[in-house]
């Protein structure tokens, strides 16, 4: 296939640089996937069939997400007033709202459990006072990061949507790379960081994939590629 066809996203480069090795990534411009579509099915129509030995498909999370149907319009959300509480706690940062509204945190209180978000509350208003950032997210943990709602510069109608993170991704991972014969990565990035949620295989190393999408090359708003092929430059 010839990839010359999927060019980077504005203000991104193909090529990056990694302790790995230097690495092109192809974003894959796709459809806005809606709830009740099938995930294989989005991967046959637009992942770019027959892959190369060492080939990676980096896939965003929401996408995984939204075919679980673990995305809602937060008209169909009802936040609880300890959810309008918690949610006053939370950074909000110009790169998604994450936590830091009722509908999402509704959310990742049926996701992680009120203890373990009361505790995450109670340390991030001890250490606010004090500059320190992101103590919320890290004591949440990976289920609550991954959680995101209603932001302007995401593509509708998911500008009014809240999502959790997507159910089991290990094993999504490994069910895609058995279809399309390449490594699997499911990640969630912006512009402020990389977390990695599922790998079809352990031996994927981590600091490998935050490394390769550090410069976060789906883009952050209407670019519309939620895929993206890595491969070895050559």
């Amino acid at each position: 296939m010839d990839l010359s066809v999927f060019s980077p996203n504005r203000g991104k480069e193909r090529a990056i640089t990694t302790s790995f090795g230097t690495f092109d990534r192809f974003p894959i411009r796709t459809h806005v996937i809606m709830r009740g579509e099938k995930l294989e099915d989005v991967m046959h129509q637009y992942a770019p069939l027959p892959f190369g030995v060492g080939d990676y498909l980096f896939i965003s999370e929401k996408i995984v997400a939204i075919c679980q149907g673990r995305a809602w319009d937060i008209s169909e959300i009802r936040p609880s007033m300890l959810a309008k509480l918690l949610s006053r706690f939370v950074y909000r940062s110009p790169y998604g709202i994450g936590l830091g509204s009722p509908w999402t945190m509704q959310l990742a209180i049926e996701e992680v459990g009120v203890g373990r978000l009361l505790v995450a509350a109670a340390c991030s208003a001890l250490t606010k006072p004090f500059g320190v950032r992101g103590v919320f997210y890290r004591i949440a943990g990976t289920a609550a990061r991954a959680i995101d709602g209603p932001c302007d510069c995401t593509i509708p109608p998911y500008n009014h949507y809240a999502k959790k993170a997507p159910k089991d991704p290990d094993r999504v991972a490994r069910h895609l790379a058995g279809l399309l014969g390449c490594k699997v990565v499911i990640i969630d990035a912006n512009d402020l960081g990389v977390e990695v949620l599922g790998r079809s295989s352990s031996s994927i190393p981590t600091l490998f994939c935050k490394q390769v999408f550090r410069d976060n090359p789906l883009g952050q708003s209407s670019e519309s590629t939620p895929l993206a092929l890595v491969r070895r430059a050559s």
